[in-house]
Parts: C-alpha cells; sequence; structure tokens
C-alpha cells in the first residue's frame, strides 16, 4: 500500500496518514492556527516580496500592459460564451492529429480513464508535470489505491510529496518552506524512494537541484507514461500547451510512450493567434520573468518523435455549472498566473493550508466554493476569508473582479444556509418600509428616539450595540439619538409649515 503523496511504502515509520481536505475546519479557525506558524510566515513575506517586486519590474516595462489585460479578458470571455463551439472544434482537431480526446464528467470518471489508460500500457508508474486539474482531483490519491506510483517531478511539487505535505501556492507549491527544511526532506526521504541525497548534503540551492536532478534523471529514463495538465489548450490547432522554469515538464512530455494531459474545459483558447496574448501576461505575472524559459506545446502524435499514444481528458468537475452563473463565471478566466495570492495581506499571514483547498488565495476564495459547493464548513468560510481590498483584481492579468465575487459569493452562502429565514438586512428593509409607509409612524419614532436622549447624558456616542447589531457598532461610533428631531426644530421655528423657496418666488408655498 502506497500513500496517495509519496507512492512511499506506508507501513514506514515516517509515513503519515495521507491528507485530504475533507472535515478541514472553517478558514478563521485554520488561519488561527497556521498564523502560529512564525517559520511559515516568514518564509512566505519573504517569497510572495520577492515575486512582487520581480513581477512589478516587467510589468512596469511595457506601456500597453493594461491593453493586455483587456485583450486577454476579452478572449476568456468570447472563449466562455462559445465554449462548448470551441470544445468541439479543439476535440476535432486534435484527433485529427492523432490525439484521443475523452470527456470526464467529474474527479471519479477522470481517474478512472486514466487509471484504465496507465493500466493498459501495463506499467505501474508514471511521471508527472506540475498540474493543478490532477490535483484538484486527486489523482495520485486514485493512481496509489490502484496500486500505481506517481511520482511528482517539478521541483517544488517533489519537495511537498516527500514532505507527505500539501501544496500551500499555485506558482510555488512548497513555498512555505525554507531551504534547511528542504535538505532534511531529501536527506530523509529520497532514500526511500530511489537515488539518495548526497551524504555532505547542503543548503546551498545547487546543490538542493543537483540532488533533485539525479534523483528524478533515473525515474525519467525508465518511466513509460508521462501525465500532465496544460495551461492553454488551442481551439484551431488541437494543440496543448505547457509552460515552466525547470525543463522537467518537457522531460515528462517527451521521453514517455504514452502521454495523458487532463485539462479542465476553461483552458481552451479560440485560435493560436490567442496565444500572443497570454504568452505575454502569463510569465509576468507568475514569475515576473519576459517570459517562461520553457514552453511546450504538441499537437497529437508525431511518428517516431515523442510519445506515441497521446491521449487528452477533458474534465468538467462542475465548471459548466460555474459557466451557469453569469456573476461567478468570471473565475473561469483563471490562467493560474498566482498574482492574487502574492498580493494579498491575508494569504501572505494565514498561508496556502488555510484555505482547505488546492486553490489557495483570492481566487481560491472564489473558485473553490464553486467547484466544490458550500456544504461544508471550510467552503462555507472562504468567500469571507479577505479584506476586500481589491489589490487581487489589480494585478489579474484577465481582470477577474475578485472582490465583487467574493461578495457575489457572500450572499450565496448566506442565502443558502440561513434556513428559509429572511436575512437581518431583509428584515430591516421590511421594517423600514413599513415605518416610512406612514408619516404618524414616523412622527412616532422619531419622538421616541429623541425622548431616549436623556438616558444617555452627556455621552456622544452610544458605544457598542447587543445583538445583531454587535458586529457593526462594535467598529463605528454611533452617535445618541438628537434631543429635538428635524420636523420638531422646523415646527419650532416655521411654525406655519411653509418652506422657502429663492428669493423673490413663491416656490416654497407651492412645494
Amino acid at each position: 500500500m502506497t500513500t496517495a503523496r509519496t507512492g512511499i511504502d506506508s507501513s514506514h515509520p515516517h509515513v503519515g496518514v495521507t491528507s485530504t481536505f475533507v472535515g478541514m475546519p472553517k478558514f478563521p479557525v485554520a488561519a488561527r492556527a497556521e498564523l502560529a506558524n512564525t517559520t511559515q510566515r516568514r518564509n512566505l513575506a519573504h517569497a510572495t516580496g520577492i515575486i512582487r517586486d520581480k513581477r512589478a519590474d516587467v510589468v512596469g516595462e511595457l506601456d500597453n500592459w493594461e491593453e493586455l489585460r483587456l485583450a486577454a479578458e476579452a478572449i476568456k470571455n468570447r472563449t466562455l460564451r462559445h465554449l462548448d463551439t470551441y470544445l468541439e472544434e479543439f476535440e476535432r482537431n486534435a484527433t485529427a492529429a492523432g490525439a484521443t480526446v475523452h470527456w470526464a464528467r467529474d474527479a471519479e470518471e477522470a481517474n478512472r480513464i486514466v487509471i484504465d489508460l496507465v493500466r493498459e500500457t501495463g506499467s505501474d508508474e508514471v511521471v508527472k508535470v506540475k498540474s493543478m486539474a490532477t490535483q484538484e482531483i486527486e489523482l495520485n490519491e486514485a493512481l496509489a489505491e490502484a496500486g500505481i506510483d506517481a511520482w511528482e517531478t517539478d521541483l517544488a511539487e517533489l519537495i511537498v510529496q516527500l514532505g507527505d505535505d500539501w501544496p500551500s501556492h499555485i506558482l510555488v507549491p512548497a513555498i512555505h518552506r525554507n531551504r534547511s527544511e528542504v535538505r532534511e526532506i531529501f536527506l530523509r526521504r529520497m532514500k526511500e524512494v530511489g537515488r539518495p541525497a548526497p551524504d555532505d548534503l547542503t543548503d546551498d540551492p545547487k546543490r538542493l537541484a543537483e540532488a533533485a536532478r539525479l534523483h528524478l534523471r533515473e525515474k525519467f529514463l525508465r518511466a513509460k507514461v508521462g501525465i500532465s495538465g496544460a495551461n492553454f489548450a488551442v481551439a484551431d490547432t488541437g494543440s496543448l500547451v505547457v509552460v515552466e522554469s525547470e525543463g522537467n515538464g518537457r522531460m515528462c512530455l517527451t521521453l514517455p510512450e504514452t502521454l495523458i494531459s487532463v485539462v479542465g474545459i476553461e483552458k481552451v483558447l479560440p485560435t493560436w493567434a490567442d496565444l500572443e496574448v497570454f504568452l505575454q501576461v502569463l510569465p509576468r505575472s507568475s514569475t515576473g520573468e519576459r517570459e517562461n524559459p520553457y514552453t511546450s506545446i504538441w499537437t497529437g502524435v508525431t511518428p517516431g518523435d515523442g510519445p506515441q499514444n497521446v491521449h487528452i481528458v477533458l474534465l468538467d468537475n462542475n465548471r459548466t455549472n460555474v459557466l451557469a452563473d453569469e456573476v461567478g463565471r468570471a473565475a473561469l478566466r483563471c490562467i493560474r498566473c498566482s498574482a492574487c495570492l502574492n498580493v494579498c495581506p491575508v494569504y501572505e499571514r494565514a498561508g496556502g493550508h488555510a484555505y482547505g483547498s488546492v486553490y489557495p488565495g483570492p481566487i481560491g476564495a472564489i473558485l473553490t466554493p464553486q467547484l466544490r459547493g458550500t456544504g461544508s464548513k471550510v467552503d462555507q468560510s472562504l468567500p469571507f476569508a479577505s479584506s476586500l481590498c481589491g489589490a487581487c483584481f489589480d494585478v489579474c492579468p484577465v481582470r477577474i473582479p475578485i472582490p465583487d465575487l467574493l461578495v457575489h459569493l457572500r450572499t450565496r452562502v448566506v442565502d443558502e444556509h440561513r434556513g428559509g429565514r429572511p436575512t437581518p438586512e431583509s428584515a430591516a428593509m421590511k421594517g423600514m418600509q413599513w415605518l416610512f409607509g406612514s408619516h404618524r409612524r414616523l412622527e412616532a419614532a422619531q419622538k421616541a428616539a429623541t425622548t431616549s436622549h436623556r438616558f444617555f447624558g452627556r455621552r456622544k456616542t452610544i458605544g457598542a450595540i447587543p445583538g445583531p447589531m454587535a458586529g457593526w457598532s462594535s467598529a463605528r461610533d454611533t452617535p445618541v439619538p438628537p434631543a429635538e428631531s428635524f420636523r420638531d426644530w422646523w415646527k419650532r421655528e416655521r411654525g406655519d409649515g411653509t418652506t422657502s423657496g429663492p428669493a423673490g418666488t413663491d416656490e416654497g408655498t407651492r412645494r
């Protein structure tokens, strides 16, 4: 039996129970625990600060950055409006190029398709390109249950896997780890699953990268099956695109005999020309680079070159439900750059694990509750895991209005879980409607309010109000009711009941 994250024998004394997001506490509870991890907070502040600065530098070089954002937004919006058309076009062109396209309604179906394809090859292991989609469907766990070892080859994913950990960042999954922790993980775990780390390994980044390269090389050379996701799927050519920084992905995409790509249906782009926009905004927003070091593009099968069995699994997994929400569908524009995480003050302090999802940070707070629903405490709490400062929208390369979607989803959570009772706001509005519906009721309420003035003595503010208004009043100075209402003042000052218009007119009388 192997654990889902590592493929390591679960009987080993150092191997813990595989983590899942089931039963995770709601965000405020999880965040409070993560805040106590001072090492993680220091690691996050350092790493996100560096990425923020790099992004700002390369974005500042472009005079047309906002035009690129608008173009990316427009392309994604057009794609989502006609998603069925572009997906069918992609299937036709990919099939014509020699690939086999599979459709998966949910995670269970996608995992079953992948497992069956791996078993057909007779292999009991796969090498993997970093993929958010496969993490979303928990493919590694499903493969492990089927007796298939899944080896992560991205350096950060390797660190997470060997550490029996979960990713905490979309771009840099091991952002919560420092070099000393990585060295300890390599020394302790590499020998259990392959080539061991050198005994004299230090925490120098070059030495750590070399240890990872040697450890992974033997897996690359023997693997018969590679599994990937895709950053983009181009409809008019049937091509898939993976961008990366290390080259490990290219090894997975070119060396194995069989390549299986799990691709969310929202990753499709209409035309080859559309890539020009996204290959500018993605690297600048994610790694702070003008262009990513490795861009791998493949179209079906090329005889004698690369994998000869190419499979593409198009994954829905509730994406069509998100698409049906005219407001919420904007989340499907996401290109997984992680720029919103790097500027979010909540993420920087709480870290990614507190979100209880493979999609942490602001984008996770709006995407996860739509993909998973709001049946659990953690999913109900995610739309509230934000200060609504708006920094996430400012940096988003496809202009997702994340603050607006957070408010939208907060409303949905409240509406879905109030048990048929009207919201306090709705009840208050109905009460105000009744009050303002009669001048006599309004006069009586004003009289009662002014009468209560004497109970406050010389105080200027009421202070905290108990009950439903406690949260509102605790952050605001609520003034005491006036000693005299405007209506009473008017009667006292202008007892004739008329209003005065501009000098020399009878406008006041007409009113």
